[in-house]
């Protein structure tokens, strides 16, 4: 049905970028999916391993595609997994293409489906790795912060997901050099078999890499979930314990943060969903900074960064 839908787009030489996580038969899924377009004569970059979601979102845009498959469940339990597609944008189909895909999909009988040529199919890594690697640290705010308490102790937990590569290369590449990471004893598993649930925001997730905080006397702690775009985290504290953060409260220290260390930013903005604490609102207010308010899923923010041409969002 994506290939129709693609086919039916007016042009020609179409490419599609295809990652996938560390869920069961995730890979298969994505190799099914990758022989099918080829076979409707649809270029194909397709990624040789595991790989957080945000390295599809950058294939799409570096290379030219018109869309993008995620093999998927994001953050539910072991038993699920998913097929999320994504436009030339990097963000997740909305209207009208998402109705437009699932009419398509919809008309094709299973006997129809094309199978059987691979020829169009390129397998991307390490290459695109680099480049994604490189683009990330323009983004870093106050690399000379960074220098200065380098050696902060951090644990890294990717709870069995797609981070367990890229998180500690980012976070070394930036400058952080007192990391440990617990790939050894959380490494990429679909079953998540030391987690009820592999959702980074509930403090069970993170309890081994805490533990090992304790031991170590870490003043972090980080993990991700299967695909790598949900993050959760947990400070030392003055008395010795450790307090959980929620994903209001890392996102709106975050937003103080740029909007207050980025200076000289042109008609700056952020974006937030319907969700989010409205804590936001008020640090962009006091600030005198945009602020959109959109529906539930970064596909709703990447759409505003997409139309609002004449501002800056941060």
């Amino acid at each position: 049905g994506l290939a129709n839908y693609i086919l039916k787009q007016g042009g020609s030489d179409y490419k599609v970028a295809i990652g996938y996580d560390s869920r069961n038969n995730s890979d298969v899924f994505s190799k099914a999916a990758a022989e099918i377009l080829s076979s409707n004569g649809i270029k194909v970059y397709l990624y040789d391993d595991i790989h957080p979601i945000s390295l599809l979102s950058y294939a799409v845009r570096s290379l030219g595609c018109i869309a993008g498959i995620v093999v998927t469940a994001s953050h539910n339990p072991k038993e699920y997994n998913g097929y999320k597609v994504y436009w030339t944008d990097g963000a997740q189909v909305i209207p009208p293409h998402d109705k437009n895909i699932i009419d398509e999909v919809l008309k094709v009988k299973p006997e129809e489906v094309k199978m059987g040529d691979s020829s169009k199919i390129t397998i991307i890594g390490k290459d695109i790795e680099d480049k994604y690697m490189n683009d990330l640290m323009v983004y870093l705010v106050n690399p000379d912060i960074i220098k200065k308490h380098h050696d902060i102790k951090i644990v890294y937990t990717p709870i069995h997901g797609s981070g367990y590569k890229m998180v500690p290369m980012a976070l070394r590449k930036a400058g952080f050099t007192n990391l440990t990471t617990l790939e050894g004893a959380q490494p990429p598993d679909g079953n998540f078999p030391t987690v009820e649930s592999p959702n980074p925001e509930n403090p069970e997730a993170l309890q081994i890499a805490v533990n090992k905080a304790k031991e170590i006397g870490a003043e972090l702690v980080m993990g991700t979930d299967p695909d790598c775009d949900r993050m959760g985290c947990a400070l030392l504290t003055k008395d010795g314990s450790y307090m959980y953060l929620t994903g209001n409260q890392i996102g709106s220290i975050m937003a103080y943060y740029l909007i207050t260390n980025k200076k000289n930013i042109e008609n700056p903005y952020i974006v937030k969903t319907i969700v989010t604490t409205e804590l936001a609102r008020a640090i962009a207010d006091a600030n005198n900074v945009k602020l959109y308010d959109v529906l539930t899923g970064f596909k709703w923010i990447a759409d505003v960064i997409e139309r609002d041409k004449e501002g800056t969002y941060l």
